[in-house]
């Protein structure tokens, strides 16, 4: 393979200038991040005085010391629904891929510490997409339950939709996935099935309050008068009901129960890894991606030196390099892991789109997985385009998109505009795993030129009726609709409507890559026990 050479100054007035505002994108999300952090935590003499430990503090002890932790979709909901400013998204969980054990599971922790951990419509959307993962890549689902179940704000919105949770649940077990359930305090009505529908339930002492009704609803509805502990305290459900099947002192004890059953699951032994062979990292530091991307959005860059900082050896495979300029493809390796990558330097092309459709068809032939790198401001247009047959070939490329089989990972590093979004393997086209950098952004198109088109539109429309067009008010429209554009086109916009799993500092990109090939290639080479009904108690 060739090696990349870069041709970046890292001394440059324009790479400082790059760095400093790409920096300043990171600074803003992990920000927000914080500020949710600060608000569970202003919680924490509360849970300590009844001896419960706060939902970060109960995942920390569940994962496996030093191990790596991918977090998902930290900031979903983000400023939507009830969340006014900020410092309650999340959508009411703490989520992500982590070590039990020595297992690599799915963990969902109900973030109680902010509004009971009720769920809005985006925690449902988010419980739904870490189900989807939990399924598609073969990850035992570990949750640590404490939630008041929907938010009944939103009750309208998630009941129907809701049902898919538990559904989903079913055929986790019945594809043979374990899933763990420890409750920690309240799980109500809808919430109470959760546990129910999971394979292993450990109860905490005098904390685990589960039932269909609680006492005030059993009032209502009945006129019956029950305290919480008669009604489903632990004791009722580890002794009578049987809906618990094991029985922690507290919060510590009944996560290393949950790890006792992890360990217990032989999870790994009939998976033989392969050896593990040394690998060269990039030739470049990780650090100068953030002076890589412009500032300004509209000056061009080559996608080859973010290639190059993310793929071993800084080695590529250049595929028809000279046959479009525009769209980059090549082949290369992530920590061993042999992949096709494909990026762009501009719109997408004719010659482009079947550049990328025929070398996705390649990697499809030789089970590699395939890597988009999202900069781009859509498919190429104008009268030569369409001469070109770039519908045609545009939709080849889309078609190609949707049918690869083998793993596709996104990440968005600039632009994701229009249909290059989906020819790019955007949200919509189901890639396995799909991240952002903090500066990306997702839109239709941008801003400026839907405020032209609409200025045009307005103004055209205006002449048909006679009417001469008030330029000045054209131009206040035209500004209005590129300023709503722009700001629902910015990675925390789209982060928070569950577009992409998270956002990332571009330093972790690599490292993220490399956890998530390995991710997929266990998913593709571990065999499950599957029966028809799942585990269920009698």
């Amino acid at each position: 393979m060739m090696i990349l050479e870069s041709g970046v100054d890292t001394n440059s007035e324009s790479f400082q200038t790059n760095y400093q505002a790409m920096s300043a994108c990171i600074e803003a999300f992990r920000a927000l991040e914080q500020a949710l952090h600060d608000k569970a935590r202003s919680a924490r003499e509360k849970f300590h005085a009844k001896d419960k430990l706060l939902p970060r503090e109960r995942l920390a002890l569940l994962l496996d010391p030093g191990s790596s932790f991918i977090e998902l979709s930290s900031l979903a909901g983000y400023k939507m629904h009830d969340d006014k400013d900020g410092t309650t998204a999340g959508g009411g969980i703490i989520a992500g891929m982590g070590f039990v054990s020595g297992v690599r599971c799915m963990l969902q922790v109900n973030n109680s510490a902010i509004k009971g951990g009720t769920i809005s419509p985006t925690g449902l959307e988010k419980t739904l997409r870490l189900q989807d993962i939990a399924r598609e890549n073969k990850l035992p689902l570990i949750t640590l339950a404490e939630s008041g179940g929907a938010n009944l704000m939103y009750a309208t919105d998630v009941f129907v939709p809701g049902a898919r949770a538990f559904a989903n649940q079913a055929r986790l077990s019945s594809a043979g996935i374990p899933q763990i359930t420890v409750i920690h305090g309240n799980a109500t009505a809808g919430g109470a099935y959760q546990p129910g529908l999971s394979d292993y339930t450990i109860a905490v002492k005098q904390q685990t309050k589960m039932f269909l009704a609680g006492p005030p609803l059993l009032k209502a509805a009945t006129g019956e008068t029950a305290t919480d502990e008669e009604l489903g305290g632990s004791d009722l459900h580890v002794y009578e009901a049987g809906t618990a099947d094991y029985l922690a002192r507290n919060d510590r004890d009944g996560i290393a129960l949950a790890r006792e059953i992890t360990s217990t699951l032989s999870w790994n032994e009939s998976l033989v890894l392969p050896e593990k062979k040394a690998v060269k990292p990039p030739r470049y530091s990780q650090d100068e991606l953030l002076g890589i991307i412009p500032s300004d959005s509209k000056k061009p860059y080559d996608v080859r030196e973010v290639v190059a900082r993310l793929v071993d050896d800084s080695a590529f495979s250049d595929f028809k390099s000279e046959f479009d300029l525009q769209t980059v493809c090549g082949f290369a390796a992530v920590d061993g892991h042999a992949i096709g990558i494909i990026g762009n330097n501009g719109p997408i092309t004719a010659k482009g789109a079947n550049k990328a459709a025929q070398f996705i068809q390649l990697c499809q032939q030789s089970k590699r997985p395939l890597l988009f790198l999202h900069n781009t401001t859509g498919f190429m247009v104008g009268t030569e385009a369409e001469r070109s047959g770039i519908i045609k070939h545009g939709s080849k490329l889309i078609q190609a998109v949707a049918n690869a089989s083998v793993p596709k990972l996104s990440i968005l590093v600039g632009g994701s505009y229009g249909a290059g979004n989906y020819a790019m393997c955007g949200r919509g086209l189901d890639p396995r795993f799909i991240f952002s950098w903090p500066n990306a952004r997702t839109a239709v198109m941008g801003g400026e030129q839907v405020g032209k088109v609409l200025r045009i539109v307005s103004e055209e429309k205006m002449r048909k009726q006679g009417i001469e067009p008030d330029q000045k008010q054209l131009e206040q429209v035209e500004m209005a609709t590129a300023a709503q554009l722009n700001a629902g086109s910015t990675a925390v916009f789209g982060t928070a409507r569950l577009w992409d799993d998270g956002i990332i500092d571009p330093r972790d990109t690599r490292e993220l890559l490399a956890h998530l090939l390995d991710i997929c290639w266990q998913a593709e080479h571990r065999e499950l026990q599957a029966n028809q009904f799942g585990v269920a108690r009698f």
